[in-house]
Order: structure tokens, then sequence, then C-alpha cells
């Protein structure tokens, strides 16, 4: 409770974020091309960690936390909607090439995981994708296991379930494992999944 006080404040957040974020993101900048990315869908955006990425698109992110989207728009002046974002409820017309899910879905239950993915599928354009970067919960005790039994997230998943849950919404492309290091220590096991419509 007393953690997730705390990081409800953006500068707190934002700074605590700052040193992993890029080498989070860095999956995605090393298997796609943003300069050609259009219309971006980011579900569970926070303060806009990522916005800066995509000045360039038409761009939405969502999240719940008013605080996290006022300091998002004034920081980016990009579209921001507050809504529960496993509830989107978008018109069936709205698609977006690029969908992405940053370290959110490890704060929401498998049934609503499987809703919320069913329904971004929906979302893309024909030739559009789903990124979606997650934490993994490793099998052996180890310092990474350890974080995300501790992280403020109810629902880290071993690494399989991830794969079975993203390939029930999306043919895959990518499902790649990566570690996020700190102090020469692995602190998170992270995979990165690039997906698209299923035909």
């Amino acid at each position: 409770m007393g953690a997730t006080r705390i990081m409800e404040n953006t500068f707190i957040y934002r700074l605590w974020q700052a040193p992993f974020a890029r080498r989070k993101f860095a999956p995605i900048l090393a298997h796609n091309d943003l300069g050609n990315v259009q219309r971006v869908l980011d579900v569970g955006c926070g303060p806009g960690t990522n916005s800066h990425r995509f000045a360039h698109t038409h761009y939405l992110g969502v999240d719940n936390n008013l605080r996290y989207l006022q300091d998002a728009r004034r920081r980016h002046g990009k579209d921001y909607l507050a809504a529960d974002a496993t509830r989107l409820g978008f018109s069936t017309a709205a698609r977006f090439d690029f969908i992405l899910i940053n370290s959110f879905l490890h704060h929401v239950d498998t049934p609503s995981v499987r809703a919320l993915l069913a329904q971004l599928a929906g979302l893309l354009t024909q030739d559009g994708h789903v990124h979606i970067l997650d934490l993994v919960l490793p099998a052996r005790p180890s310092l990474a296991r350890f974080l995300a039994r501790h992280d403020r997230g109810e629902f880290p998943r071993p690494l399989e379930e991830w794969r079975q849950i993203f390939g029930e919404a999306f043919a895959a492309e990518i499902f790649e494992p990566y570690p996020l290091k700190g102090l020469g220590a692995t602190l998170w096991e992270m995979v990165y999944f690039k997906g698209r419509r299923k035909t």
C-alpha cells in the first residue's frame, strides 16, 4: 500500500523509471522502424513514459491515473484518455498500426488480460502489430524472482504462461526474453512480444 501510494506521485514514478525506461524499450527499437508508425495506442501509458518516441504520430495514451495523464499532457501535448484500460470500449472503426502495452499486464488478472488482448486484436490495422513488454516471474530463486514477487503488480507470470496468453489473441512474430540489469545484476526478467492479427 505504501509503495503504491508513493509511486502515484508522478515525479517519483518518472525518477524510478528513468534508469530503466530506455533499456526496457530497447527490443522494440531493435526490431522496428518507428519512423513508419502512423497511429499509436499506448495502453497503460502512465505519465507518458514513451510518448516522446511517437511525436510524429497520431498518438493516444490510456491510463486511469489522472495525475499521470495531467503530467503527460503538460510534457508531451498529446492525446490522453482517462479510462480503465481493461474496459476501453472503443468503436469498431478505431484502428491502430502500433499498439503498445508496456509493463501493464502484470497488474491485471488473467481473465481481464485475455479480454483486453482480444479487444485490442480487433483494433489493429491489417498490417499493424501489438508490442508487449512485461515482467516475467523466473522459475528459479533469484533476485529477479524476489523483485517480481514484490512488485506493485500482483500478477507476474512465468514465461510460458505469457507465451500462451499472447498466442491466444495474436499471431506471434517475436517472443524475446531479456534481462534488465543494474549494478551488474539482473534485477528483472522481461519479455518482448510482437504480434499481428490472426487471419
